[in-house]
Parts: structure tokens; C-alpha cells; sequence
């Protein structure tokens, strides 16, 4: 027996998910208008077809939703001004085919939490200086990026809701944390 969201529980994961969808639709689009209303008509268009749904099937319905009205967004800002994309294919010159598959996220040690106001603002720099190194990356590759470790999305959660393989996922995900390294080396910060 498949047991269906309540109204509460839809409510309560899109309370839930409403800043972290801005923020993707924000890099998206680098318009703050623009991404409140993504945000908004994912949520509508998660709340009047997909209700039928249980719970634990929300998180990848919604996402697939928000990058689908994301796409939406570009193709018709392509038709209206006939401009392409605000992203260009961006890939590090030492890109080795190779090591595709490298991640450094995955090498990089976690730190303990502090409390202390010097690491609270050195944490508070640091986000802030991913935010715009994240700008550089294509759309493929910020998306990935988002999805995977922001999200914490699974391998195969992630290529369902991109609609691709999961080995391109492992290569989006690469290109884009490699050049998120070198942007965040060149800026001083050690990996």
C-alpha cells in the first residue's frame, strides 16, 4: 500500500527546500527575480501534479522539476533575444582525460565546528568565495556540482534528475570541483 504526502507534509518540505532552490535557480540565472519565480512555479507545478505522490518520492520529483523550469527559463530567454546562454564551456587547460573521475572534495579533510567568531567569519569568506567561484562553471557542471554535494544527492539520484548517464555526472562533477580548486588555490585558500 503506497501511502500518500499530506498536505502538512508537502508544506513542510517545501518550507524546507525554498532557500536552497532560490540559491541554485540564483546561480542559474544570476537574476533575483527571475529565480524567485523558478522557484515558485516549481513549487506550484510539485503541488498540482504530483501530490499523488509519497513523501519520500518529493526531493528528486522537485528537483527534476526546478532544473526542467531552469531550462525552461533559458530557452525562452533564447527565443526572446536570441542569446545562447550566459555559460560557456569552461575547461581547465590540465584537464587529463585520465582522471575524470578524481574528485578532490573527496580528499579534502572535514573540519569540527567552531563557535568562535574568527573561524564563524573565515567559514562565512569562504562560502562566499565558492559562491562566485561557482559563477565560472558552465550550467552542467554547477548543477552536478549542486546536486551532489550541496544536495547530497546519491551517483544515480543525481543522473536521474539531470536526465544523463552517471558517468557524466562523475565528469561534470570532476571538471567543475577542478576548477573550483584552482579558483580557491589561486585565492589563497589551501585544499
Amino acid at each position: 500500500m503506497i501511502i500518500l504526502a499530506t498536505r502538512e507534509e508537502i508544506s513542510d518540505f517545501l518550507i524546507e527546500v525554498e532557500k536552497r532552490a532560490y540559491k541554485q535557480a540564483l546561480f542559474a540565472v544570476h537574476d533575483e527575480q527571475a529565480a524567485l519565480d523558478i522557484v515558485q512555479d516549481s513549487m506550484m507545478k510539485l503541488t498540482v501534479k504530483y501530490t499523488s505522490k509519497p513523501p519520500e518520492e518529493l526531493p528528486l520529483l522537485f528537483q527534476r522539476i526546478l532544473q526542467n523550469t531552469i531550462r525552461d527559463y533559458y530557452r525562452r530567454q533564447k527565443t526572446r533575444s536570441l542569446w545562447t546562454t550566459l555559460f560557456s564551456a569552461f575547461v581547465p587547460n590540465d584537464q587529463d582525460k585520465d582522471h575524470d573521475d578524481f574528485d578532490i572534495l573527496e580528499t579534502l579533510q572535514v573540519k569540527q565546528e567552531s563557535n568562535e567568531p574568527d573561524a564563524q567569519l573565515e567559514k562565512a569568506q569562504l562560502i562566499d568565495l565558492m559562491e562566485k567561484a561557482m559563477e565560472v562553471l558552465p550550467a552542467r557542471q554547477r548543477e552536478a556540482f549542486i546536486l551532489r554535494y550541496w544536495e547530497e544527492m546519491s551517483l544515480a539520484e543525481t543522473a536521474a534528475v539531470m536526465n544523463c548517464s552517471e558517468g557524466s555526472v562523475k565528469t561534470h562533477c570532476s571538471r567543475a570541483t577542478h576548477t573550483l580548486a584552482s579558483i580557491l588555490r589561486e585565492r589563497g585558500v589551501k585544499l
